[in-house]
């Protein structure tokens, strides 16, 4: 399995009535494009690291890439220590 960040993660239903569950791939963490992948899901906006099994497949670059979310800063006063009353 070869995919690139952009890719989508396709994973067939297990269950009768059970869909296909859908992930634009954010990262590849292995060499030449082989699992794990960092995904993002379709359907909920979850992100997970995955290794996909036999019953998953790639379609290649339906699309965009998704800009991860930004990381935010802590808030120094937030984290600074309270003086005693």
């Amino acid at each position: 399995m070869e995919a690139h960040v952009g890719d989508r993660l396709v994973v067939k239903g297990h269950k009768v009535g059970g869909g296909e569950k859908i992930a634009e791939i954010l990262e590849v963490r292995g060499k030449n494009g082989e699992p794990p992948y960092v995904v993002r899901w379709l359907d909920d906006g979850r992100e997970s690291f995955v290794i996909p099994g036999p019953d998953a497949s790639i379609e290649r670059g339906k699309t965009k890439p998704v800009k991860k979310k930004p990381q935010t800063k802590p808030n120094p006063k937030a984290t600074a220590k309270r003086k005693p009353r």
